[in-house]
């Protein structure tokens, strides 16, 4: 399906080699609009804006760093001469499974500078560029459905998402008078590079007892990331769109409501055994 509004506008795409982020580049590319292809590998962000064709550049850079979004600001500039549409999609994941007594402060800003300065960086260059222009646009931010609910594991990743989720509603009521669209999705599961082979399969797993049992595409990612920023949501702002085969709605795999129906003891036991409590 063509959007309205897409062709001839400039989408900058951070994250974007690999899964949602590849996937969302080429859907904006197919719908005519020229693409920044953003990643913290430089090469492989030229190889992957190759694969997209059309009007496409790849373009490596830090979006933890005002240095780096600046650099990739003013690439798309010198390229394009303006920057309409922005993506922000780049993440990091953390070390899986790893508990809160284990987690480290480097991790944590880790995380945290990728996953949360990276978006507000973002979201802050895009605005000035908007102000020095006097023009607007349109601004999609990748969060999760851990940005939604709770879990000890991903703790840092899952604080970011609920971070990233409040960054979008305030910058959501900043723009509005003056046009500019703020919204994020919340995928589901949906396997890509960022959580490993591991952590692809138990995503596999796990998605199987989603409603629609089966994990997400990166294609059906960025077909709701193609309507956000495109004219046909002209009056969403603000939204967090769950895109997860209706994980978020089920509680814990129990069909009929109450505290949920899962197997509590592996990961009780994990915790407990830590603490010197003994398994159950």
């Amino acid at each position: 399906m063509a959007y309205e509004g897409l062709r001839d506008k400039v989408a900058i795409v951070t994250g974007a080699v690999g899964g949602i982020g590849s996937a969302t580049a080429a859907r904006l590319s197919a719908a005519g609009a020229k693409v920044v292809l953003v990643d913290l590998d430089g090469d492989r962000a030229v190889a992957a804006a190759a694969e997209v064709g059309g009007d496409a550049i790849g373009v490596g850079a830090d979006v933890s760093t005002e240095a780096g979004v600046d650099s990739y600001l003013s690439a798309t500039i010198d390229a394009f001469g303006s920057a309409d549409l922005h993506f922000l999609n780049a993440g990091i994941a953390g070390t899986p499974r790893l508990q809160l007594v284990d987690a480290t402060v480097s991790e944590w800003d880790s995380v945290m500078g990728v996953n949360v300065r990276g978006p507000f960086l973002g979201i802050r260059a895009a605005f000035r560029h908007y102000l020095e222009r006097g023009t607007t646009g349109s601004i999609v931010v990748t969060a999760s459905i851990a940005g939604l609910r709770g879990a000890s594991d991903l703790l840092a990743y899952t604080t970011s998402k609920h971070a990233t989720i409040g960054l979008v509603h305030g910058a959501a009521v900043y723009g509005g008078p003056i046009g500019v669209r703020v919204n994020a999705i919340a995928p589901g599961i949906v396997p890509t590079p960022i959580f490993g082979e591991d952590g692809i399969a138990d995503m596999r797993r796990r998605a199987t007892t989603a409603p629609l049992r089966r994990a997400g595409t990166p294609e059906e990612i960025a077909s709701c990331v193609a309507f956000l920023l495109s004219d046909d949501a002209s009056y969403i702002t603000g939204e967090v769109v769950s895109i997860d085969g209706g994980a978020n709605i089920q509680n814990t795999n129990r069909d009929a409501g109450g505290a949920g129906l899962w197997a509590t003891t592996p990961v009780d036991n994990a915790i407990l055994e830590a603490h010197g409590r003994g398994a159950r």
